[in-house]
């Protein structure tokens, strides 16, 4: 299935994430507790040496370069390299009825980490990692001992330095595990796979195959459907296929079909969403007239006559779900509109006068505010017709200049009110858009934007 959204991580939004885990690895790592090591060894002409050190207390472990890069067709990998840490602990000693203590203070040098990880995605459609392959190796390892037999190090300098070694490089996996396990995983399945849009619709945000890694980006294939909440129903068009420009200016990308937005409007329809009605009420006053027989009667004189100084009722309603174009050009829309007027009785009761068909051309102007996807349209020019007249015949083109009125002062607002709301974006936690820049391409939209993170 081709997806309705796809999200592009760029290099340059791939350097800030990595910059963001990088300090959550060094925090973790800067905890990591050490296992008390101990052991013997024979020095000729002393005999058997025993050896304890214990309460090591890992000082710090500073990672000062990494980088990350894409794995095509794997995932991701993250080479840190020149990393340093300080230890200091206590050592004790005893060859044969002597012993001595003391302390010491260990400092290791150019280690270095790999790590390869692993993306996909779960049975509900949010994004997974795990960590696929680790490796640490330590090149140095420094020590000074204090104490009356420090001199005693230089001479088990290597047993030691040997198991240290081995301990570190494998805690340092094991902590590198649990921090994608307790710290990026649960933060990737904040990803929304389901996002309400509003009280009528929401939008379905799962991931339709694992996240795919290529030489220049990642990309995110989602659903990007929309769907009623009341009524969850087939969408009878398939959703296009999809080739993003190879743009990296930004860190991230959206790109948004038309797919994604048609099944806004298939959803809305189907919910009865897409009618509006309109009594002198709505009206605002700045019009300058009021929705009633004795207005309408200047186009259609018998209105005053069968019912004279009546209010009116006008409903509208899309015929069928308005479809929406994306080209290089923007955003267009050519919806059909039936507008029902009615005359309101003195009990209440409502007595059709006319019925006509509205086809105007629509464009959209879109933007970003707040992780939503917010828009307004603009109404070029309009074409009404006659599709039945309880109230005898007419020319509909004297109803144009009052038709244009209502549309625009009345029914735009309303949907533009509505537009300005917005349609969610799929976004992780704590993370705020800005740079935003908006693309038109043949079938799709594409919003490319700079990421900021707000730790908690």
């Amino acid at each position: 299935t081709n997806p309705g959204f796809v999200v592009r991580i760029t290099q340059a939004g791939l350097d800030y994430a990595h910059q963001q885990g990088i300090a959550i690895l060094e925090k973790e790592l800067a905890h990591l507790k050490l296992p008390d090591i101990s052991g013997d060894f024979r020095i000729r002409h002393v005999g058997k040496v025993r050896y304890e050190l214990s309460r090591l207390d890992l000082r710090s472990f500073h990672l000062p370069y990494s980088r990350i890069s894409l794995v095509p067709n794997v995932g991701l990998q993250v080479a840190i390299s020149n990393a340093f840490a300080d230890v200091a602990g206590n050592w004790r000693v005893k060859i044969h009825f002597v012993r001595d203590h003391g302390s010491f203070d260990l400092k290791v040098e150019n280690v270095y980490i790999k790590i390869n990880l692993k993306l996909g995605s779960d049975t509900s459609g949010k994004p997974t990692i795990d960590t696929s392959y680790c490796s640490t190796r330590i090149s140095k390892v420094r020590a000074h001992f204090s104490g009356r037999l420090g001199w005693l190090y230089n001479l088990f300098y290597s047993a030691i330095e040997s198991r240290f070694r081995k301990i570190l490089e494998s805690e340092v996996c094991d902590i590198v595990v649990k921090s994608v396990y307790r710290e990026l995983q649960p933060y990737l399945q904040t990803l929304p796979v389901t996002a309400k849009i509003d009280a009528v619709a929401g939008v379905d945000y799962s991931l339709v195959a694992p996240p795919n890694a290529t030489a220049q980006s990642l990309d995110v294939e989602l659903k990007g459907e929309c769907f009623s909440l009341a009524n969850r129903s087939a969408v009878p068009f398939p959703p296009l296929a999809l080739s993003l420009p190879p743009d990296h200016d930004r860190m991230v990308y959206f790109a948004a079909s038309s797919y994604f937005f048609n099944t806004a409007g298939f959803a809305y329809h189907a919910a009865g969403a897409l009618v509006f009605e309109i009594t002198d009420s709505t009206i605002p006053k700045d019009v300058g007239f009021h929705l009633n027989t004795t207005t309408f009667s200047a186009f259609i004189p018998q209105l005053e006559k069968m019912y004279p100084d009546t209010p009116m009722k006008l409903r509208l309603s899309a015929s069928s779900a308005p479809f929406l174009n994306i080209g290089p050009g923007g955003l267009s829309l050519k919806p059909v509109v039936d507008i029902q007027a009615y005359a309101i009785l003195p009990n209440s009761s409502l007595a059709p006068l006319f019925l006509l068909s509205l086809v105007s051309n629509v464009s959209a102007v879109i933007n970003v505010k707040s992780g939503h996807i917010v828009g307004s349209l603009n109404v070029g020019r309009m074409k009404l017709s006659l599709k039945h007249s309880d109230v005898g015949t007419f020319q509909v083109r004297t109803l144009q200049s009052i038709m244009n009125i209502f549309a625009s002062s009345i029914l735009l607002p309303r949907i533009n009110a509505r537009l300005d709301q917005g349609f969610p974006l799929p976004l992780l936690d704590r993370i705020q858009l800005s740079n935003i820049l908006v693309q038109f391409h043949q079938n799709f939209l594409l919003l490319g934007a700079d990421v900021h993170y707000q730790p908690r």
